[in-house]
């Protein structure tokens, strides 16, 4: 394949991403919409999960590939709706620990259950390989991304 046809192919590739993005978003939207969550706000929460009440939000962020200014506006609808809290941060002063309430935990369950089939509903007749491909061209290409930045 020639340099540029690599890069025809990846310039098909990021506008394959920017569909699929927005579609993810509407869909899980939709997904989410009956537990009274966004998109946005179940990336949060389900990232709060997945830190297990031990990060603050910029490494939230980080973790997400969003702006830290974001994920703190999120966090903060978040509190005032009683899905996460802040606690104490024994290694900072001011960056204090996200975790989720009780709320939170079961909204996160709930969501996770309405995913699952989902998942599996759209992984239908995808290869495993494939997706593990795909997988590894994406981090590889988000490598490459964070290193020039």
């Amino acid at each position: 394949m020639t340099k540029s046809s690599k890069s025809a192919a990846l310039t098909d590739l990021v506008l394959e991403i920017f569909r699929l993005n927005g579609l993810l978003i509407a869909s899980g939207d939709a997904l989410v919409a009956g537990i009274g969550l966004t998109s946005a706000r179940w990336q949060v929460v389900g990232a709060v999960a997945l830190q297990q009440g031990r990060a603050p939000v910029a490494h939230i962020a980080n973790v997400m590939g969003l702006t830290r200014q974001s994920v703190q506006r999120i966090a903060d609808e978040l509190k005032k709706a009683g899905i996460v809290e802040f606690r104490h941060n024994p290694h900072h002063k001011r960056a204090k620990l996200v975790t989720l309430t009780a709320k939170g935990h079961a909204l996160n369950d709930a969501a996770m259950h309405r995913q699952k089939p989902w998942a599996a509903a759209l992984a239908a007749d995808i290869d495993r390989s494939e997706l593990q491909t795909t997988i590894a061209v994406l981090a590889q290409l988000r490598s490459r991304l964070e290193e020039s930045t």
